[in-house]
């Protein structure tokens, strides 16, 4: 199975559960008025798409239906479309295996699916032909480091580790030195999965980039946040308390597959202006792979 057809399985509780409704709401509504549009909203926000992100949907379908004069309701489904599609600005491009060399480091509450994204992430550049090494440097838990110890043992790459209680900085020092060493085309750092003190996580963020930046001046440092899509708006507001304390560059999102809150993209890109990169629709090693704009409006419309 290829992965737009995963993609269309994973989206298929959320189109299910959005566009049956919207399809159900068209049928039964002759013309176009505001007892519609009511009904819509709740649809939209039931799917996660966001108070704001709903709102502006509305309202751009308003202008729509005023513009073009549309008056049958069975003609506000391809409108619906083209506005999602906007939203989520068709022109942005999830994750380029080709850009090498670089650094990306990973951050995101326990219990997203981090650790196992870092692995899936390594699997896709190690099977494009790329030379991977991991950094584990969530050394708050010792769980963590055995974790990603048996992803990079599955995928086939280096990992860097040090003891449960490392300075995550030093850990990230010694990859640095490692990746340059090796010529790695790609380092991926695992960080702790807590926020409860900022405070604390933004200081640790911050010297493991100035380590980066020291170390390897001239790579490009991408920072990741993994979110867990069936937490619905709960993923957009850990996306806002972390964009508090990191210079975030992309979004992982995961377990697409067993959310029916698939708009939760939407209102990603939409609200909080961070490109999405990959996304998540299994637990297979190679369910994971860049985000694309234009198959996510297909596999939810089609």
């Amino acid at each position: 199975m290829g992965f737009f057809d995963k993609l269309k399985n994973g989206l298929k509780k959320t189109k299910d559960s959005f566009l049956g409704k919207v399809d159900t709401i068209l049928a039964g509504f002759g013309k176009i008025d505001e007892e519609l549009f009511d009904e819509l909203e709740y649809i939209l926000i039931s799917s996660d798409f966001g108070v704001q992100t709903t709102e502006e949907i509305l309202e751009k379908l308003k202008e729509a239906v005023k513009e073009k004069k549309l008056t049958d309701a069975s003609q506000i489904r391809s409108e619906l479309q083209i506005i999602i599609s906007n939203l989520l600005d068709l022109g942005q491009k999830g994750l380029d295996l080709n850009d090498v060399p670089a650094v990306i480091t990973i951050i995101g509450v326990n219990g997203v699916g981090k650790t196992t994204s870092i692995g899936k992430i390594a699997n896709l550049y190690k099977t494009s032909g790329k030379n991977v090494l991991l950094a584990a440097g969530d050394t708050f838990r010792a769980a963590a480091i055995d974790q990603l110890s048996i992803w990079a043992d599955r995928c086939g790459v280096d990992m860097i580790k040090q003891g449960e209680g490392s300075d995550p900085a030093a850990v990230l020092f010694d990859a640095c030195r490692a990746a340059k060493a090796r010529n790695v085309d790609v380092l991926i750092c695992d960080t702790a999965g807590r926020l409860h003190n900022k405070k604390n996580l933004m200081d640790e963020l911050a010297k493991m980039s100035r380590v980066v930046a020291k170390e390897m001046p001239d790579i490009k440092h991408e920072t990741f946040l993994v979110l867990d899509s069936t937490t619905g708006q709960n993923a957009v507001n850990q996306a806002r308390a972390f964009s508090e304390v990191a210079n975030i560059s992309g979004i992982i999102l995961t377990k697409l597959d067993g959310s029916s809150k698939g708009g939760i993209i939407v209102s990603i890109c939409n609200e909080l202006k961070i490109p999405v990169r990959l996304v998540g629709v299994g637990e297979g090693i190679d369910d994971m792979q860049p985000f694309s704009p234009e198959d996510y409006v297909k596999a939810l419309f089609e």
